[in-house]
């Protein structure tokens, strides 16, 4: 059997970071070798600091881990998953690049950035080829991978079968869960019997990280997709899964049912990845789906399930915010960065 490859998690005790532990729990390649976290909580055991509320028990073999800090001279892994914020990510991931680890971030400190790939790797895999670009540019030994925001990555999957029609304008009204901003980031007085109609730079990200995925890499740089984007990004009161109302305009004006063959037919072949789901994206044609409690957990939470697709073209799409839309894509990442030998 292979040496397993060391695996870090920066950020492990908050709510992406107990998905990235729960994601790597008897993974076939990776072994949580290090669980980084706040000074605050650096030294403790996992098990007695991490306020552990997904729906599965904490794994045993991370209960008696001891919490590091996030430093690169304290980290025991050959890759890290990071779950941090966006302001400490931006300083911190480049330390470890810089000391030659691989980084597959969630957060969004680097994800527009010119040499950082930002990747779904059902989408746009080549444009890893920015690995080689960025530790040029950069003279890291490592490098920085970033997976997309938890509503562009429901969206995009959807959209890449779609150019083959002409793709030119995108019109999306999320309804996104709670858990989308973290165990503190919506008080329950405020959602609760509510819908909070604005998130704060979400509606930038889904119109902006799309046009990057879609993008073609010219073996230097990526040219963004010409398509425009217009999101209006809303707070519901659901737990786990982000709800889509999608609007395509294409130059081929395709049918519903040449739409929905499409969307059959999306079936990227990445090579039997351990996170990789049997199917992207899942059809559903009854007329009230897909719901978050019904359909948030297709393959492991990996699928990406579409509905109501009327002529317009006018569907709904719905995912596992922090599976596919964090913790899974990032790992996802890993894997073919494994299977493409960049680990």
């Amino acid at each position: 059997m292979p040496e397993a490859i060391r695996a870090g998690i920066l950020g492990a005790t908050g709510a992406v970071g107990q998905r990235f532990v729960q994601a790597l729990e008897d993974h076939p390649w990776f072994e949580i070798t290090s669980l980084a976290a706040s000074e605050k909580s650096a030294g403790k055991k996992y098990g007695k600091t991490a306020n552990w509320r997904l729906e599965s028990k904490m794994p045993d073999c991370v209960t008696d881990m001891e919490i590091v800090p996030v430093d690169p001279r304290k980290v025991d892994a050959d890759v890290v998953f990071s779950a941090l914020p966006s302001g400490f990510a931006k300083t911190v991931e480049a330390e470890f690049a810089k000391e030659g680890f691989a980084v597959a971030s969630n957060a969004s400190a680097y994800r527009m950035e010119k040499d950082i790939p930002l990747v779904v790797p059902e989408v746009n895999a080549d444009h890893l080829g920015l690995i080689d670009v960025q530790q040029d540019t950069r003279g890291w030994d490592g490098y920085i991978v970033t997976n997309p925001n938890c509503s562009t990555i429901i969206m995009v999957p959807t959209l890449k079968p779609l150019m083959q029609f002409g793709l030119e304008s995108v019109q999306v009204a999320t309804m996104q869960a709670v858990s989308g901003a973290g165990y503190d980031g919506v008080a329950s007085m405020a959602i609760l019997d509510n819908v909070i109609p604005y998130i704060g730079g979400e509606e930038e990200k889904m119109e902006t990280e799309p046009l990057k995925l879609l993008g073609e890499f010219n073996g230097s740089e990526v040219i963004p997709a010409d398509i425009r984007i217009s999101a209006s990004c809303n707070r519901v009161p659901v737990m786990d899964g982000h709800t889509e109302a999608i609007w395509a305009k294409m130059t081929e004006n395709p049918t519903p049912e040449q739409v929905r063959q499409a969307f059959l037919d999306f079936r990227p072949n990445l090579g039997d990845l351990p996170t990789e789901p049997d199917q992207v994206l899942i059809v559903r044609d009854e007329q009230d789906r897909p719901q978050p409690r019904l359909d948030r957990n297709m393959g492991k939470g990996m699928s990406i399930t579409v509905g109501r697709i009327r002529e317009g073209i006018r569907y709904m799409a719905m995912g596992h915010n922090t599976v596919r839309g964090a913790a899974g894509a990032s790992v996802l990442n890993a894997e073919l960065l494994h299977k493409m030998g960049k680990l």
